[in-house]
């Protein structure tokens, strides 16, 4: 064994115990780091002949590039719908690093961690209230799930049509139906070979919303004549947090041949709380929902999952097997997760979802979710009550889209975020909404409180006053 590496091996723990301390003391500082950086490196550093070992290695990170690092795990990083991690889920992503398992069977030799996946989701579809006809399996982020989830809506259209896509390649035009789609779902579109351009955008429902109108989807399902087609649906728009009417949606299930899928990324857990439960009814009716992790349940990057109906299982299997190695069996008898999904080697994502949901229950999600939504509605209130401000849209769960006042402050929009962003106090992300340029703040941090709107505040009128708008 190299000689450095056997230095590392003797004196881990205390390579451990280094690396814990560096954690815990960014965390501790955590509402006093940046939420932006404009620190650079040189990127072309140049590689040693000899090691430096872990501990000197570390303190050239502590000294170099920790300070690149933002707090985009703190309560006021308001962009992107970005959660935090809670501490069991640290401890479960940390544990994940250690036990470093590749996640793929449930029996067998060399290893059953997925038996953990499988109990984790669950856990999860106990937690929001879905039925065990659904089958899930833990991938990178919401992209890589609806990727999952739309490879075998394609496959499905195409054994609709007497094709196997997967296997022959896309022979026949698919269609595709959506209103307010995520940039992931059109990305996917063209991963899957689709095409980002190949789909139909729906009018949205009148008075101010992004979900679908369902009297206009139901002429544009009547326009392709009894074709079969992917309906992609929304709990939970990106600008707004809207959701599409499930039930009705549910209803045009019963008449018509589709594929019913849903991006439910943060807004499927409006599920958790009763407030909130009406949202997503009748949501269970779809045949794959996409949903994140690492935005409100508050685990670490990368975790999302997605849920398959059960009968759809063999073509799930048709997309993603892995037809070339023999050795892993037949993979109806013998489940592994490389077979329904994209990815072969996996990470055991699934352990600090695991831990979150053991430490804190139905009771802790619940009071997150609450607390978000209590705490986007009074940001919402105080940008109102700022003479400068006007909503874009109404509050309809936590996320708040607004903009400056009156259409000739358009042009200073761009100007005063980045001005804000710069104060290092606050982070919100640029958005266009109705041809209007906006702002949007999404609250799922579970360590956001009032005292950071406060602070949000007054960091919004001093840069209103500095640059005299």
């Amino acid at each position: 064994m190299n000689s450095i590496l056997q230095n590392d091996l003797n004196d881990l723990e205390n390579i451990l115990e280094k690396t814990k301390q560096y954690g815990i003391a960014f965390l501790d500082n955590l509402e006093n780091i940046s939420t932006s950086s404009k620190k650079t490196i040189d990127p072309t550093r140049k590689l040693n002949e000899t090691g430096l070992g872990s501990l000197a290695a570390l303190e050239e990170f502590n000294q170099r590039l920790a300070p690149l690092m933002v707090a985009s795990p703190g309560p006021r990083y308001l962009g992107f719908v970005t959660g935090g991690s809670t501490p069991a889920a640290i401890v479960g992503d940390w544990l994940s690093t250690v036990y470093d398992q590749n996640t793929q069977a449930v029996k067998g030799q060399g290893g059953t961690s997925a038996l953990i996946e499988f109990e984790t989701i669950h856990l999860l579809r106990q937690l929001l209230e879905l039925p065990e006809s659904f089958l899930g399996g833990f991938v990178t982020g919401a992209t890589m799930s609806n990727f999952t989830c739309l490879g075998v809506a394609r496959q499905w259209l195409g054994a609709q049509l007497g094709k196997d896509f997967a296997k022959n390649g896309i022979s026949e035009p698919i269609n595709i139906l959506t209103a307010t789609p995520h940039s992931s779902s059109i990305k996917t579109l063209s991963m899957l070979g689709i095409g980002s351009n190949n789909y139909t955008v729906l009018k949205t429902a009148e008075g101010n919303r992004e979900a679908i109108d369902i009297d206009d989807l139901q002429k544009n399902i009547e326009s392709l004549n009894g074709e079969p087609f992917i309906l992609i649906s929304s709990a939970g728009t990106v600008n707004t947090a809207d959701f599409d009417d499930f039930v009705a949606i549910a209803k045009l299930r019963e008449k018509y041949n589709f594929w019913w899928h849903i991006d439910a990324a943060f807004g499927g857990f409006a599920a958790v709380s009763e407030k909130f439960r009406h949202l997503v009814e009748g949501w269970d009716g779809a045949d794959s929902i996409t949903i994140d992790c690492h935005k409100w349940l508050n685990v670490p990057y990368e975790s999302a999952f997605y849920l398959i109906k059960k009968e759809h299982i063999g073509l799930q299997i048709e997309t993603f097997q892995n037809s070339n190695a023999p050795y892993l069996g037949n993979p109806l008898e013998n489940f592994n997760y490389l077979n329904v999904l994209p990815e072969n080697s996996r990470r055991l994502r699934a352990l600090p979802v695991w831990f979150s949901l053991l430490a804190y229950g139905k009771e802790g999600f619940k009071d997150i979710i609450e607390k978000s939504t209590a705490l986007a509605l009074h940001f919402a209130n105080a940008l109102i009550e700022d003479e400068n401000f006007e909503l874009l849209a109404p509050i309809r769960l936590n996320n708040v889209c607004f903009t400056l006042r009156g259409e000739d402050n358009q042009e200073h929009v761009s100007k005063f975020l980045t001005h804000l962003n710069d104060t290092g106090k606050v982070f919100m992300t640029p958005t266009v909404y109705q041809n209007r340029k906006g702002i949007r703040a999404s609250f799922v941090n579970w360590r956001t409180t009032e005292n950071d709107i406060r602070i949000i505040m007054e960091e919004i009128k001093n840069t209103i006053s500095e640059l005299d708008i």
